[in-house]
């Protein structure tokens, strides 16, 4: 054992997990974790709805969304310019499933019951890219704040 943590220290880049593909799927996660993070408060609750919108998505156990999670935080921390990764996403899918993803995006906003300018201007950001009009982004804003807990959310 003690070989092996020597090993480590000596060469801790050897024992590094890969990064995942910047594909669609795990752009989309990255693009939560991005939201989440952005105003400098990475909660319990943000996780919990990342996790379950990777698992609804993606036909995931809880074990394995989290997990999808973890690849994504890994892609975010490494390539974490909005406008790269909502332009690989815009190249991958279409009209509904970016609208899809910006859903998703609401809904880690939402998560924490606050919704954030600097959550916001990621947001308006990613739906510059993708292309969506700024009318229809605010009805999907809309729709997905109806279905946050209304009584625990505020706008700052």
């Amino acid at each position: 054992m003690f070989e092996r943590l020597l090993a480590f220290i000596q060469n801790p880049t050897k024992y590094e997990t890969p990064l995942p593909p910047a594909d669609a799927a795990h752009v989309v996660g990255a693009l939560m974790v991005q939201a989440a993070k952005a105003d400098r408060a990475y909660l319990f609750e943000e996780v919990e709805v990342i996790d379950r919108v990777l698992a609804r998505r993606h036909n995931l156990n809880p074990v394995e969304a989290a997990k999808m999670r973890a690849q994504c935080e890994k892609l975010e921390e490494h390539m974490h310019d909005t406008d790269a990764l909502a332009g690989i996403l815009k190249e991958a899918v279409g009209t509904e499933e970016a609208e899809a993803a910006l859903r998703a995006l609401w809904a880690v906003v939402f998560a924490d019951g606050f919704e954030q300018e600097e959550e916001d201007n990621i947001l308006h950001q990613v739906e510059a890219v993708l292309g969506i009009s700024p009318l229809r982004a605010k009805e999907l804003h809309d729709e997905e704040m109806q279905n946050a807990q209304p009584d625990e959310l505020s706008t700052l």
